[in-house]
């Protein structure tokens, strides 16, 4: 059942959220100063190309908070609400629900990147 979700995720949406991360990545990469958040989105690409069967575990610390307050505020707002603007209007439909909480799901990784990981459920 998660192989046939993800498959339709990606169809239905699910590769606009992975070409964001992706583009953002390649982004932050192109600075030597820039490349631990690159790594970052490119990790966090591949959740978005199959978010089902996957959960994200955050953790703390005082160089994530530096590292997510600066992404914050040089391109994670701009995915935030672009993950929550298709949340919303996959929720619309009763169909479209599973969806929306993945794109949900994703926001929140989009908010606070940084000391989160991924985990297999």
């Amino acid at each position: 059942m998660k192989l046939l979700g993800n498959i339709v995720w990606f169809i239905f949406g699910g590769f606009i959220s992975f070409f964001t991360w992706l583009i953002l990545g390649v982004l932050w990469s192109i600075t030597i100063i820039g490349i631990p958040i690159g790594k970052q989105c490119f990790k966090f690409s591949t959740m978005a190309a199959a978010p089902f069967g996957k959960d994200i575990e955050f953790g703390h610390g005082g160089v994530s908070f530096m590292f997510n307050v600066l992404w914050l505020v040089l391109g994670g707002f701009a995915l935030v609400i672009e993950e929550v603007t298709m949340g919303v209007l996959f929720c619309l439909t009763i169909v479209g629900i599973p969806f929306g909480l993945q794109h949900f799901k994703q926001a929140k990784l989009a908010l606070l990147p940084f000391g989160a990981r991924i985990v297999r459920t």
